[in-house]
């Protein structure tokens, strides 16, 4: 009778990791709107292109890398999540895969986030240092600390990884 009991418990809460899945979804819809965004950004940034100058094109550009980044780290997440969470993928032979699909574990998944959220903080400390005449210098030194500790976190997280792995 317990043994029943615990089977159906253990069945349960695997069967549980499917409450996952309409999350990945999600994210693919903030993909989506990051897509618009994105877009929307160029189109407010092209009929001025001739206009603006060299540094406001850079902080422009920037920003749509960080936008970029920020959406291959939503692919990122949500492909590497699912796999290890909830189900592999069945992508058919004739599908292009991705040659990274099945190879992150749930460790060198936090590498690589806290690894994307260093370079999207760098992206943005690069378009403070742009803009350093219109920025608090209190405001500055925050935005150095928050992106020093994100740099150690990341290193840390990376050194941890490479100790559990030998």
């Amino acid at each position: 009778m317990l043994e029943k009991i615990e089977d159906s418990l253990e069945k349960t809460m695997y069967a549980s990791r499917w409450i996952l899945a309409p999350i990945y979804v999600g994210m693919s819809l903030g993909l989506v709107a990051l897509f618009f965004k994105f877009f929307e950004e160029l189109y407010h940034l092209l009929p001025h292109l001739l206009d603006i100058s060299e540094d406001t094109l850079v902080l422009k550009l920037l920003t749509l890398i960080d936008l970029s980044l920020v959406g291959s780290l939503i692919v990122i997440v949500m492909f590497s999540g699912y796999e290890n969470f909830v189900s592999r993928l069945n992508l058919s032979d004739a599908t292009e895969k991705l040659n990274w699909l099945g190879t992150h574990d749930y460790s060198s998944l936090k590498v690589k986030l806290a690894s994307s959220i260093v370079a999207i903080s760098s992206i943005h400390l690069l378009k403070v240092f742009m803009n350093v005449e219109r920025t608090d210098g209190d405001k500055i030194m925050w935005y150095v600390i928050v992106h020093m500790s994100l740099v150690i976190s990341a290193v840390m997280l990376g050194y941890l990884d490479k100790l559990t792995k030998h």
